[in-house]
């Protein structure tokens, strides 16, 4: 990190509570490193990949090694202040044919319209160099095979688009402007309804052709966006104004995105990072500004993400930071294929909404399992944890009622398996928020070693196999309310609170076994005993 070091951080906490994993009792004063924002995201970029270690097998990653052949696009006519598209492809193009090396895009404003990168091809986007995107459909034509909020179509792809290529890269300290606004690709949007009822998943993909032609409908270009593609590598370059999601891999394997910035805000889905149904992905020392959310992890959306099942698995992201935007890291809303093995740590969300976020719906499908969070700092203008897993009516309908439970079919989300410790939260305006499906509620979730400050507890709604152990919360309210709960343990958890009492509310026929283990206080207020059993 540029020869800096984490700032030590001291968890003092009260007799009987320790910091320490595994370790219990006596008065604990522990060291654990979370680091502060100075020390994370695009700034602190190191030369080297370091080794990844994680609770999971991971590939080593690397650099990757291109020929010497280097291209520039001055090289093939190429003038500032003109559209360049033609100029641009025909350098990727010629590196590509001659067995690959480095497309250069030099100083300069340039202006273009949709790039698509070739095997073997670095684009290299130098620094003082500024790539103009076009706003106007015709300058993303014709239409290629890409996925739109987790449905397959063919449409405008992205303004960098790849696709079944194979050692490619986006790298330089230049910047890259998305579609002018004003101009026809921002008009044209499809947002007569959500993509899963415009689209019908019986349709063909070939069928699914949105070129914009007299007017009609497009789906927005994402900024950078390779699809089927294996060892994709995008180092340096700055994001500014994109249309839709920025970074967007799809159906990949072997990814490396690291010290990147964007800044997307006050740009609706405006999402920094998307991972869309990849494998094997390594994001680190990246600062992201977001209209949306920041880091996100998706997998495909309801029938159509079944039919193409396709996971995101494998992914750590590490030492970054993530400014303005809905969330710090989210998986979902589109689950279809499954989210697993998502390790996050070393990380800080600065002025963000929410923390850590989990969105699906009951129509979505697949779900997440066995996601890790370490040693995060967060100061939130939003929740700290937050579940939202039915969603609203705009977009679900009557699905997004909580009750009545419906029978589990094919397209029933769920999540499991989530760890969460060595957490620091200096402001939020509520600890955690979780509203599960009746039917799959949220299951076996840990949250320990952890400092809270929020202005609002807890509430809960569908869940068992809550564990909160060595957490020390100030907050401004008293109160947690649960409905249909079970097997939730606070375990040596400190309450600081108005009134020193803990006040429960505690509804549903499914609540029960609801234990305060050596906490302060010791029990909610008018609770006989430290323990809530079912029907009490």
């Amino acid at each position: 990190m540029n020869g800096s070091r984490y700032l030590v951080v001291l968890y003092v906490l009260f007799a009987g509570v320790s910091c320490v994993p595994g370790k219990k009792g006596g008065n604990a004063v522990t060291t654990v490193a979370i680091p502060f924002k100075e020390q994370v995201g695009a700034l602190n970029l190191p030369d080297d990949i370091a080794p990844v270690t994680a609770p999971f097998p991971m590939p080593e990653f690397k650099k990757p090694v291109f020929p010497s052949l280097s291209v520039s696009i001055i090289e093939k006519g190429a003038k500032p202040g003109a559209k360049v598209t033609a100029e641009i492809q025909a350098t990727i193009d010629e590196v590509n044919r001659r067995g690959g090396g480095t497309a250069i895009i030099p100083k300069g404003k340039w202006h273009t319209g949709r790039i698509s990168l070739k095997s073997n091809v670095n684009l290299r986007i130098e620094e003082g160099a500024e790539l103009y995107f076009s706003g106007e459909v015709e300058d993303y034509r014709p239409a290629v095979f890409t996925r739109n909020e987790g449905v397959e179509v063919m449409s405008l792809g992205a303004c960098i688009y790849a696709n079944g290529q194979e050692n490619i890269a986006i790298t330089g300290k230049g910047k890259m402007i998305g579609p002018a606004k004003g101009g026809s690709v921002r008009k044209q949007v499809m947002e007569s309804d959500v993509v899963e009822n415009f689209i019908l998943y019986t349709t063909p993909v070939a069928e699914r052709v949105y070129e914009g032609y007299n007017g009609s409908p497009i789906f927005l270009p994402m900024f950078i966006s390779p699809i089927n593609c294996k060892n994709v590598y995008i180092e340096g370059v700055s994001l500014e104004n994109t249309a839709f999601w920025n970074i967007v891999p799809v159906y990949c394997d072997g990814v490396i995105i690291r010290g990147v910035t964007v800044n997307s805000v006050g740009i609706p889905r405006g999402d920094g990072i998307d991972i869309e149904s990849s494998r094997n992905v390594l994001i680190e020392y990246c600062t992201l500004s977001c209209g949306d959310d920041c880091f996100t992890i998706k997998a495909g959306r309801g029938e159509d993400g079944l039919r193409v099942n396709k996971p995101t698995e494998n992914v750590v992201v590490r030492h970054c930071l993530a400014r303005e935007g809905h969330g710090g890291i989210t998986c979902g809303s589109e689950t279809a294929g499954m989210i697993r093995n998502l390790y996050v740590h070393d990380c800080v969300f600065d002025n963000t909404g929410v923390g850590i976020r989990f969105k699906t719906r009951r129509p979505r499908g697949g779900g997440g399992d066995n996601l890790i969070y370490e040693r995060i700092r967060m100061n939130l203008t939003g929740t700290a944890f937050n579940w939202d897993m039915l969603g609203s009516a705009t977009y679900v309908g009557e699905l997004a009622r909580r009750l009545p439970a419906r029978p589990i079919n094919r397209l029933t989300p769920s999540y499991k398996n989530i760890i969460a410790r060595d957490i620091i939260v200096e402001n939020a305006s509520q600890f955690i928020k979780l509203n599960g499906i009746p039917e799959t509620p949220l299951t076996n979730l840990l949250i320990e070693n952890a400092v809270i400050r929020s202005n609002k507890l807890i509430t809960v709604a569908d869940a068992k196999d809550v564990t909160l152990r060595n957490v020390k919360i100030h907050s401004n309210d008293s109160l947690i309310s649960l409905i249909d709960t079970r097997n939730l343990t606070f375990e040596n958890v400190h309450f600081t609170v108005p009134g020193k009492e803990v006040v429960t509310q505690v509804t549903g026929e499914l609540s029960g076994d609801i234990e305060f283990k050596n906490t302060v206080p010791q029990k909610p207020k008018g609770w006989v005993s430290p323990t809530w059993k079912a029907n009490q």
